[in-house]
């Protein structure tokens, strides 16, 4: 059964804070570390991500962890939020917004398996427990949080058959991101392509956006990047991905390069092959050169 939006009726109890009307923002700490699994389908196992500075622990609920693409609907709340901050607006934890708005702004279509998959994702968003030494405005957190500590869609019945129809859908942000979205103002926009990009090119993406400046290059070690991409399979797999999207040359507003140099004094013991050294370099593009492409 189709669930479509219904308008919202004069007196109504809620007030909609969307539709959106400003750019899709995120929360800095949110585009460096990975906090979301790169999948499409339900990830079942933990995610860690550990340095000197920062550690990350994520625990998936009984439908999984949140992945790259329920975190379109954080993006999106921080987005309204920052919105009302900028226009000098009282804000809370809590926001109400349609899904037709939601959809819309992500790109997504506005079937019945859309609105399933948003049912899903709040739960996910819900149900993932995340424990990080990351502290946001100015205050630290022991123990665990959800991006969501409510989330719940309002339908309401219409019709002779008394079919169901959603009409919004309110959450509530937990405590760490509404503080740093609040206090730090640490919120960065995002490239109006960004929802069409795949799950890796996403999260590279959102490193470059979070660290680059123009002007300045960010140089990693490939097995350092792909642990703060957040890419679980092999270093040898995340090795051929990026030489696919170096040459693809797909990332809005920067260029990649992947060094990759041959380390003739070691040897893996596979067949005398031998290993190779590889790091990558991010460069914010420049808008001349963006420019000139598009022309």
């Amino acid at each position: 059964m189709t669930e479509t939006p219904l308008p919202m009726p004069q007196g109504e109890l809620f007030l909609l804070d969307s539709p959106l009307t400003g750019e899709i923002r995120g929360e800095r700490s949110l585009m460096a570390f990975p906090f979301f699994a790169l999948s499409k389908n339900a990830w079942m196992k933990p995610l860690a991500y550990a340095t000197p500075s920062v550690s990350i622990e994520v625990r998936p609920s009984a439908r999984g962890v949140a992945t790259i693409y329920d975190k379109e609907i954080v993006l999106y709340i921080a987005s309204l939020m920052a919105s009302k901050i900028d226009d000098g607006d009282a804000v809370s934890q809590d926001f109400t917004f349609t899904a037709h708005d939601l959809f819309s702004v992500t790109g997504s279509n506005h079937s019945a398996r859309s609105y399933s998959r948003l049912a899903d994702a709040l739960e996910r968003l819900q149900g993932t427990q995340i424990r990080t030494n990351i502290e946001a405005g100015g205050e630290g957190e022991e123990g665990f949080f959800s991006w969501l500590s409510e989330a719940r869609l309002q339908y309401a019945r219409s019709g002779k058959k008394g079919e169901k129809r959603l009409k919004a859908v309110k959450v509530r942000l937990c405590d760490w991101l509404f503080r740093a979205i609040l206090r730090d103002r640490q919120v960065l926009d995002y490239a109006h392509t960004y929802f069409q990009l795949g799950p890796i090119e996403r999260r590279i993406y959102e490193v470059a956006r979070s660290t680059c400046v123009e002007g300045e290059a960010l140089e990693i070690d490939l097995a350092t990047f792909r642990l703060q991409i957040g890419f679980q399979n092999q270093l040898s797999n995340f090795r051929v991905a990026m030489r696919q999207i170096v040459a693809e040359n797909a990332i809005p507003d920067y260029d990649l390069q992947l060094v990759e140099e041959p380390e003739d004094t070691e040897n893996t013991g596979k067949r005398g092959r031998k290993s190779t050294k590889a790091k990558v370099v991010i460069r914010r593009r420049s808008k001349v050169a963006g420019q000139l492409a598009m022309d």
